[in-house]
């Protein structure tokens, strides 16, 4: 592909985040949505028409199977992620998949397996570590701004009123831990740079038709810094997080999906400084996908692949899920 050509996408599934997320950032990020597929043929059509998207087909093999797709985002439920992934890779076709990756840390070795013998890209669609609110927030540690990090303090909750939404659904792999606990993990990983030690877990939750609809928990790093965590489905929005250090700390109002109201704000003795956390730009899956669009165009290597990622994040996901049932976590 030449650095002037357009990339094509197609789209598994009709979830709501592929709507209000990733075709916005698309858009932005100057890619084409040219198919999406669903097990219903006149809601795939009728989707793409309501969303900008060039076709609509029934199932999800038929845009794999398009010549004319260069790259997939799949927006399934997370007990389909493993299979669709599999099946995409299996076609020659870059994958930007849903987190989590998968629903267990078997079946995210299964297709990092395939993924490492495939000869295109993937991702797990942890967008945050290509912020600019990350960079900079990195600086500021890699600076000493506040010592050294030995807590993270982390929230990702909002309300879901459906009751029949696949979050609820334990068959689908739903609940809170897989859908937004996996972000604090994610993040803690990537301030730390390393894995927790996954005996030292701590958890508990509450739970619903077999899904944790509320989960709080630690975990422990190397030194014994740790991630304190909490996500759920009953709260309001807030996914405020908090790094404390030895000198001072660094608060954020949305490490995840900044909007320009969002602040980094870092707090030492000698006073507090604020700057927003979305210096341009509104769409927060936008620099991932620009940065995909560059790989594939062959002008960038490629950052925070799931190969590197994804494993520690399910293993985290898994142990903390064991220890809210007071069990420990056999992978």
């Amino acid at each position: 592909m030449t650095s002037e050509e357009l990339v094509r996408w197609g789209i598994l599934g009709t979830a709501g985040i592929a709507e209000s997320a990733f075709l916005p950032a698309l858009r932005e990020a100057g890619g084409a949505a040219v198919l999406v597929g669903s097990r219903d043929s006149e809601r795939a059509q009728r989707w793409a028409a309501e969303h900008g998207v060039a076709a609509g087909v029934e199932g999800y093999q038929r845009v794999l199977d398009d010549p004319g797709v260069d790259a997939v985002y799949i927006a399934l439920p997370n007990g389909l992620h493993a299979e669709w992934t599999v099946a995409a890779l299996a076609a020659g076709k870059t994958v930007f998949c849903e987190k989590p990756l998968c629903a267990t840390p078997g079946e995210t070795q299964r297709v990092l397996a395939a993924a490492a013998r495939a000869p295109v890209p993937l991702w797990e669609a942890f967008v945050f570590p290509f912020h600019h609110q990350m960079a900079r927030v990195r600086e500021l540690l890699d600076a000493g701004t506040i010592g050294e990090v030995r807590e993270i303090s982390s929230r990702f909750h909002f309300s879901l009123d459906d009751p029949k939404d696949v979050r609820m659904l334990a068959e689908l792999s739903g609940g809170s831990a897989q859908d937004v606990g996996c972000y604090p993990i994610r993040l803690a990983r990537l301030v730390y740079g390393t894995e927790p030690d996954l005996a030292r877990t701590m958890a508990d939750a509450t739970w619903e038709r077999g899904v944790d609809t509320e989960l709080w928990g630690s975990l422990t790093f190397p030194g014994d810094r740790r991630l304190v965590l909490s996500s759920g489905f009953h709260s309001a929005d807030d996914t405020f997080t908090r790094l404390l250090g030895t000198e001072g700390e660094i608060r954020m109002t949305n490490p995840f999906h900044p909007e320009p109201s969002d602040t980094i704000v870092t707090v030492r003795e000698d006073g507090i400084d604020t700057e927003p956390a979305v210096p341009s730009g509104k769409e927060s899956f936008t620099p991932a996908i620009r940065h995909i669009h560059r790989v594939i165009r062959g002008l960038e290597e490629p950052r925070h692949l799931a190969v590197d990622d994804a494993l520690g994040n399910a293993r985290a996901i898994a142990s903390l899920l064991a220890a809210a049932r007071g069990m420990s976590a056999a992978f």
